[in-house]
């Protein structure tokens, strides 16, 4: 398992950068809902909408460990692939809807890794903000050879 976390309107990195207009909207509230953007064209990205109305923020899913091992969900646009999520489910209520996140096994505080965010160099200082988690020594990752820090349990408040 594999997320990154954004944060606000003042993060660069953010679609919601822009303001509460266009595919950024849905970011703005309220928490516990799907934000599924296209990128080049052809791949999807899922999101979780995690903050209080009015307040952007969203966790974008950037791997998962596929319940069928012949599926390959090592990558944002993998993780839609495996889960047959596309454009159709941006703003699915991710409780009542039949998109919903399951429980999962627990991990360690130890066994969580942090480190700067993939992909987005053109955030400036946003680009080096500590958000992005992983599990540790887990096959299914975008980015394994990317080594980071192990999670502050005083960093989620």
């Amino acid at each position: 398992m594999e997320v990154e976390a954004y944060i606000g309107a003042d993060d660069r990195a953010s679609h919601a950068r822009v303001g509460r207009k266009g595919r950024a909207a849905i970011m703005y509230g309220p928490a516990g809902f799907a934000y599924v953007f296209q990128v080049y064209g052809m791949h999807f990205c899922f999101n979780v909408v995690t903050e209080r109305d009015d307040f952007p923020g969203a966790v974008l899913v950037r791997a998962i460990e596929p319940a069928d091992p012949t599926e390959r969900g090592s990558g944002p646009a993998l993780v839609c692939r495996a889960l047959r999520i596309t454009r159709v489910c941006d703003g699915m209520d991710l409780v009542t809807s039949n998109l919903l996140i399951a429980d999962a096994p627990e991990v360690a505080d130890t066994d969580v890794r942090v480190g700067p965010r993939v992909g987005v160099d053109y955030a400036g200082e946003w680009a080096g903000r500590p958000w992005r988690f992983w599990v540790a020594n887990s096959q299914h990752v975008s980015r394994p050879r990317v080594t980071g820090t192990t999670l502050d349990p005083a960093m989620l408040g």
